[in-house]
């Protein structure tokens, strides 16, 4: 009999796993939905001290007093950080850890320095913003709780009781920092990533595609991934989904990356255009492409994406899809330009956007480039970055172009109230032309921010002209290597050029 402890996130207990659990228990599992010190009806055992070793420790004892020889263990959000830290004690009794909608700690981790949004974590350390810490974090009020996750799917009745049974989060447990053993890296886990909160399998595929070394345990058969279609909090709004793909986990079922990333990674295949070569200037960070031309050209500044993880070769101004479009762009007679920023996080969006911005005046003050006449291109992630140029324009400015671009931040991406949100800035774009290349195979949870971006551009009748892509791939320059993808590429390019050149 498969048995499991479920653990959930900040301010929660046992209780929200209600629905989940009746559906494990009619199909024959045991379960445990655990309720740690200090949370629900054991808010009054909790104190100053209460910590993450408090936590642990609950499950610890959860564990030896279970007859069950096995247990898989389940963390929703914070619920993972106690869950490795009694995996670790007890390796032998565990039979899997399945990660809900949580992010991945390492040794030393605390749970507060992994919550994505900024302001949160502000709002968790000084949460009266003046410098009084009390040990108790009180839960945040109704109307706020998608800034802990997307809310996307819950009913209106599970929303209110979630914020009704919440109960305030001891300090401890968000600050004390996570000790693993390296007990934990042998047992098999199983990751169930919420599409509506921002995850998927592409994009962990896509991750691991970039080389990082943190990821490359993913690709361990041992370890599986599920997807659900819903938001971060998936035993409120599809419970019955969820327990099946929590029997399923326990199984060793779901999609495995080995395969998927046994190939060349999809950014380093050859580009879908085989272009004319033109002679390559580097300076600095920042690559010219450069046309056969004796006077100034037009330039147009390709702006990656990411995060891309530090010390990741080659760089991605030497990837083949820029290197590509750099290319193409000189043999059309305009200088094309290839950089690096330092998007290797998404904390870094700040630091990102002052690289670009020193780099596009590197280029404009080159002597082989017309410095009033300059598009920017953004790609994938780095579509955020253009919400800087949309919101005031400068006069040399005169396309802004995006190829399958994220244009408003994702749900978990933790930038609710950051600048970079391009889906508002267009509406004081003008008449800035905006040239917008999307692929019809998109991500869910990208092309909602791209349907956001064209509803607000249609609300304030903003210069969008959209290149449709059919049957094109996120990253299709190097992956769908069809005529309708080499079309596409094709009309974008030259108009960008044509706005450059008006």
């Amino acid at each position: 009999m498969t048995a499991f402890i479920l653990v959930s996130g900040t301010y929660t207990g046992g209780w929200i796993w209600r629905e989940v659990a009746a559906r494990l228990r009619e199909s024959g599992a045991e379960v445990y939905p655990a309720t740690l010190t200090g949370m629900g009806e054991r808010r009054h055992l909790a104190g100053p001290g209460t910590d993450l070793e408090s936590h642990i420790e609950d499950l610890v004892q959860l564990i030896d007093h279970m007859d069950a020889p096995e247990v898989v263990m389940v963390g929703h959000c914070y619920g993972i950080h106690p869950v490795l830290g009694a995996a670790g004690r007890r390796p032998e009794r565990i039979a899997r850890i399945v990660y809900v909608d949580a992010g991945m700690p390492q040794d030393g981790d605390a749970a507060l320095e992994l919550v994505p949004d900024r302001v949160v974590r502000d709002r968790l350390s000084d949460p009266t913003g003046q410098g009084e810490v009390d040990w108790r974090i009180p839960p945040p009020p109704l109307d706020e709780w998608q800034r802990w996750g997307s809310i996307d799917g819950v009913p209106a009745d599970a929303l209110a009781r979630l914020a009704r049974l919440a109960a305030p989060q001891p300090r401890g447990t968000l600050t004390q920092p996570l000790r693993l053993s390296d007990a934990v890296a042998e047992l098999p886990t199983t990751g169930v990533l919420c599409t509506g909160n921002g995850s998927s399998i592409a994009m962990v595929e896509g991750l691991v595609g970039l080389g990082d070394p943190r990821l490359q345990a993913l690709t361990d058969p041992r370890v599986t991934f599920f997807e659900l279609d819903t938001g971060h909090w998936p035993m409120l709004s599809t419970p019955g989904e969820l327990a099946e793909v929590l029997f399923r986990a326990a199984a060793g079922e779901g999609h495995r990356l080995a395969r998927a990333v046994s190939e060349q990674p999809a950014h380093l295949r050859p580009f879908l255009m085989d272009v004319p070569e033109r002679s390559r200037a580097r300076v600095g960070k920042v690559d010219l492409h450069l046309p056969d031309a004796d006077a100034p050209r037009p330039a147009v500044a390709l702006v990656h994406g990411g995060p891309v993880p530090p010390g990741v070769q080659p760089t991605p101004r030497d990837w083949p899809t820029f290197v590509g479009y750099g290319q193409y762009v000189a043999s059309l007679g305009a200088v094309g330009v290839t950089l690096d920023h330092r998007l290797h996080s998404l904390d870094d969006y700040a630091r990102a956007a002052e690289d670009v911005a020193e780099a596009v005046e590197l280029v404009r003050a080159d002597p082989r480039v017309d410095g009033e006449r300059v598009a920017l291109w953004y790609f994938s992630a780095g579509g955020l970055l253009s919400a800087d140029w949309l919101a005031a324009p400068p006069a040399w400015l005169r396309c802004v172009a995006a190829t399958y671009p994220v244009l408003a931040p994702l749900p978990n991406w933790g930038l609710a109230d950051s600048r970079f949100r391009p889906a508002a800035t267009v509406r004081t774009a003008g008449q800035l032309p905006i040239v917008l290349t999307r692929v019809e195979l998109e991500r869910a949870e990208i092309a909602a921010t791209v349907e956001e971006f064209l509803t607000a551009a249609e609300d304030c009748k903003a210069n969008v002209e959209v290149v449709d892509v059919p049957l094109g791939q996120h990253g299709f320059e190097t992956i769908d290597h069809s005529e309708q993808a080499r079309d596409a590429v094709t009309r974008a390019v030259r108009s960008v050029l044509g706005h450059l050149r008006s």
